[in-house]
């Protein structure tokens, strides 16, 4: 009997090291931008015409000298990271976004494809600024190969102060569905809808306004609608059933330090992949925002890394252990 049992566990053993031989095992950080090294506010997917995984990001200017303020996070384009196996990823290039005035800034883009036309929805600012109190707003762009951006439309929604676009697919072909962060109303989450992917109507409505947040996420998972928020106490986690009812479950994600490299603080604006059933996290770290940095503004403070790790399902609520080895192999 003890034979039986010993190769049972053996076989065991076998298949499972079989099944994540054929896998690559994820580092961290997974992606550091070799010209700022101010990566966040990551969105992926997959380049259908280069055969490889695309990255956009966030980019700010943590390694510039003598920036007050905040202005270190205006300033600059939307980067790009590629990668063939979306494990291993390198530094591609800066978007192509033709619509530039003097002195832009351009942040958090979600990117998208339909019918063989890529869509982003950028925010964007009209200047480089040393505090907040500017207006900002969301434009849409689209492309054919993801490196070039051809200006549609600049979007009128609820507020001169909107940022941050999440774009989801309605069922039963009812169109498209646009949530972002209305900063004028508490930081909330509002709503705007499509039928076409260029002409949206504002719902006017908050349906996320509990905690102030932003970089909000949509996606369908374990036959259930779910939005992951940025809290700046970790992500806050809803689920929904009509995607405008949203319930908050108590726990917020990534909140608590990991032991990774540069993961040792909260996590911030995500994106999430679904890939074979998985669910995967990508999100952002400033590594030096430590307890004893507090109040310290330099390079050390600002830097900033992408992350990954896998989300988990349990008894109707979302967990992630960000310091559980991640073997992954992504399909497309």
């Amino acid at each position: 009997m003890k034979r039986i049992i010993l190769a049972c566990l053996l076989f065991i053993s076998l298949f499972s090291f079989a099944q994540q031989k054929n896998k690559l095992i994820i580092e961290k950080p997974l992606f550091r931008d070799p010209v700022y090294d101010g990566a966040a506010d990551p969105v992926v997917i997959w380049n259908k015409g280069e055969k490889k995984w695309f990255m956009f990001y966030t980019n700010r200017r943590a390694n510039e000298k003598n920036l007050d303020g905040v202005s270190w996070v205006h300033g600059t384009r939307i980067g790009i990271a590629e990668s063939k196996d979306g494990v291993k990823w390198k530094y591609r290039d800066t978007c192509d976004i033709q619509y530039r005035l003097t002195d832009y800034t351009h942040w958090a883009p979600e990117v998208m494809e339909n019918k063989g036309i890529y869509h982003m929805y950028l925010t964007y600012v009209p200047g480089v600024f040393k505090d907040w109190r500017h207006p900002r707003y969301i434009v849409h762009l689209t492309s054919k190969n993801l490196i070039n951006w051809k200006f549609e439309s600049k979007l009128t929604l609820a507020s001169d102060r909107c940022i941050d676009a999440c774009v989801f697919k309605l069922p039963n072909n009812e169109g498209w569905r646009m949530y972002y962060n209305n900063e004028m109303a508490g930081k909330s989450i509002f709503y705007a809808d499509s039928k076409d992917l260029y002409h949206w109507k504002d719902s006017g409505k908050r349906i996320v306004g509990d905690r102030g947040c932003e970089g909000p996420k949509v996606f369908y998972w374990k036959n259930t609608y779910w939005m992951i928020v940025d809290n700046w106490k970790g992500l806050g986690v809803y689920s929904s059933t009509d995607l405008v009812n949203w319930k908050r479950q108590e726990k917020n994600i990534l909140q608590e330090p990991g032991k990774g490299t540069d993961d040792g603080v909260m996590g911030g604006h995500c994106d999430v992949l679904v890939n074979n059933g998985k669910a995967y996290v990508y999100y952002f770290t400033h590594p030096g925002k430590t307890p004893e940095n507090k109040g310290i503004d330099n390079y050390t403070t600002r830097r900033s890394s992408i992350q990954m790790a896998e989300l988990k399902y349990n008894n109707g609520e979302i967990s992630c252990d960000r310091d559980e080895p991640l073997y992954v192999k992504l399909t497309h």
